[in-house]
């Protein structure tokens, strides 16, 4: 079982940054892929970002030339580095981790810009 716990939301006013964090624990061997997506109430869940073991990434346009995915191997752990944030990417952030033949989702964390 694998648990993911995400962290870094909050508010910020449009044109700031976070970074989001997505720190998995458990019986862990292998990620395969991490990704994030971004969930708006009455909404479906929406790609963000992914990045692969070997670094690949690969992004949503809303998103391309703003947000950088990142992933620190030796923990197991990625990041969200989101810039000049826009009030349209207020949301709950989710991280997703591929184990295969698994995945396992985080609980979320709310980001919030004000306009």
């Amino acid at each position: 079982q694998v648990e993911l716990v995400e962290s870094g939301g909050g508010l910020v006013q449009a044109g700031g940054s976070l970074r989001l964090s997505c720190v998995p624990s458990g019986s862990i061997v292998t990620i395969n892929a991490m990704r994030w997506y971004r969930q708006v109430p009455g909404k479906q869940r929406e790609y963000v970002a992914a990045i692969t073991s070997d670094g690949s990434t690969n992004y949503a346009d809303s998103v391309k030339g703003r947000f950088t995915i990142s992933r620190d191997n030796a923990k197991n752990t990625v990041y969200l580095q989101m810039n000049s944030l826009k009030p349209d990417d207020t949301a709950v952030y989710y991280c997703y981790a591929l184990v295969l033949p698994r995945v396992y989702w985080g609980q979320g964390t709310q980001v919030t810009v004000s306009s």
